[in-house]
C-alpha cells in the first residue's frame, strides 16, 4: 500500500522550502518545520551563531540532543552509533541543500 507523495511548501526564518511527503504526513512535517524556524530563530537571536548554515547545525545539534535525551528518559533505551549517524546524514543532507539553494 503505497502513498501518494505531494510537495508541501515550509518556511524555516523567512524562506521557502518545498518538500515532499505523503499528505497524511503534512501536519507533522508542518509542526516540524515551525519548531525549527523558532530554535532557529533562537539561536540567531543570541546574536552568538552567524551564517545561515551555522545556525541550522547548532539547532540541529540542539535537536538531536533533545531526541536522545528523551528517548533515554522515555525508555532507558542506549542510543546506538546507527542513530547518531542516521541523524548526522539527515543533517549533512539537509546542509547540502541549503548550501545550494544559497548558490542560486
Amino acid at each position: 500500500m503505497s502513498q501518494d507523495i505531494s510537495t508541501l511548501d515550509v518556511f524555516i526564518l523567512d524562506k521557502a522550502y518545498k518538500i515532499a511527503c505523503p499528505p497524511a504526513e503534512q501536519d507533522n512535517l508542518r509542526r516540524s518545520a515551525q519548531y525549527l524556524d523558532r530554535k532557529m530563530r533562537e539561536i540567531r537571536g543570541s546574536g552568538k551563531v552567524l551564517g545561515l548554515e551555522r545556525i541550522a547545525v547548532i539547532a540541529a545539534l540542539n535537536i538531536s540532543h533533545e531526541l536522545l535525551a528523551l528517548r533515554q528518559q522515555s525508555s532507558g533505551e542506549q542510543v546506538s552509533a546507527g542513530d547518531v549517524a542516521t541523524l548526522l546524514k539527515r543533517m549533512e543532507n539537509a546542509l547540502a541543500e541549503t548550501a545550494e539553494s544559497n548558490l542560486v
